[in-house]
């Protein structure tokens, strides 16, 4: 039996495919987007969508990683650049090839933190460089 939720040791974390993590990491930040939009807006869903589109895509997701990058531990900047750095068999739709594995990196280290159990660390660095309010 699995449990959403379910915690992994650092250690075991450390050691998986950062495509898998970045994987994990992706559903996760789409899910806190929608969320927060959820939360916040009482705009209809088609707005909605429209505005989870615009943040979760690659190119503002590096953008985002930038803004939060002088945050970041070692550890946290060591799982982002391996993922950045790590083979992909996916290419970027609509956006340079540095912004796609930017946010390969940023999606990797969401997946860690979520992996991991790190929930108020990874709450803290999602709401640290978003200032809009939907």
């Amino acid at each position: 039996m699995f449990n959403l939720g379910e915690k992994m040791d650092s250690a075991r974390a450390k050691n998986l495919n950062p495509i898998v993590l970045a994987f994990i990491g992706d559903a996760v930040y789409s899910l806190f987007i929608r969320e927060k939009l959820a939360f916040v807006s009482d705009k209809k869903v088609g707005e909605l969508n429209k505005l989870a589109t615009q943040s979760v895509r690659a190119t503002s997701q590096a953008e985002f990683l930038q803004d939060i990058m002088p945050l970041l531990t070692e550890d946290e900047i060591s799982i982002y650049k391996r993922a950045r750095n790590a083979k992909k068999t996916t290419k970027a739709k609509s956006a340079s090839v540095a912004e796609y594995n930017t946010s390969t990196g940023f999606e990797a280290l969401v997946g860690y933190l979520y992996v991991t159990g790190d929930i108020d660390r990874l709450n803290f660095l999602l709401n640290k460089g978003d200032t809009n309010e939907g």
